[in-house]
């Protein structure tokens, strides 16, 4: 544990240390001794602030989507900024986070294919998640219609690009895929 991890309180080292176990090597097999030993805090403790590993997993599920809306949402007003439109924003803003070492997915997506059916209000939860994603992208959308519409096809295309790089470990051979894809869009008359 680092020195600055040391100096959180007990709750807060054992969410972070939660968060980067969980979104590393899984939910299931990181066990709560594991997260007790890294955080350094005791039994007593940990079950003190987390009564059970749901509870932790409901923590680190609204941790993660707090931490990464705030990035999306800076990073895609960012590369909207820099490229004058969403289409052509979404692949760069994309690249940032797909070129992380630490990046494994989406979490809300590894969540809901793992703890489906063991923890049915995670698939709640990411529904939430992804509907707020789509509303960020709506945000840079012309209000119509086909705004919510539009935002939900982009969102789809986001989330298809993330497993794709999940799975073959290859983020340009998914980037162009999407950028083919968001292509077609602009050519189809897609409103941004």
């Amino acid at each position: 544990m680092t020195a600055d991890l040391n100096a959180l309180p007990a709750r807060q080292r054992i969410l972070l240390t939660a968060h980067d176990l969980f979104y590393q090597e899984g939910i299931r097999a990181t066990g709560i001794d594991r997260i007790i030993k890294e955080s350094g805090v005791t039994k007593v403790t940990f079950y003190r602030h987390f009564p059970s590993k749901n509870d932790l997993i409901t923590a680190f599920l609204a941790y993660r989507h707090q931490q990464w809306l705030a990035w999306f949402s800076t990073a895609l007003a960012r590369h909207v900024a820099q490229t004058g439109g969403l289409l052509a924003a979404l692949a760069p803003c994309l690249a940032e986070w797909f070129d992380d070492p630490r990046f494994r997915g989406c979490a809300f997506i590894n969540t809901a294919v793992e703890l489906a059916d063991l923890l049915p209000e995670s698939l709640h939860i990411a529904g939430q998640h992804k509907r707020q994603m789509a509303d960020e992208l709506a945000r840079h959308l012309p209000a119509g219609p086909q705004r919510e519409q539009h935002a939900a096809m982009l969102a789809m295309l986001i989330d298809g690009a993330i497993v794709r790089v999940q799975i073959e470990r290859q983020p340009q051979a998914a980037l162009q895929v999407l950028n083919a894809a968001l292509g077609m869009l602009a050519q189809g008359g897609f409103d941004q």
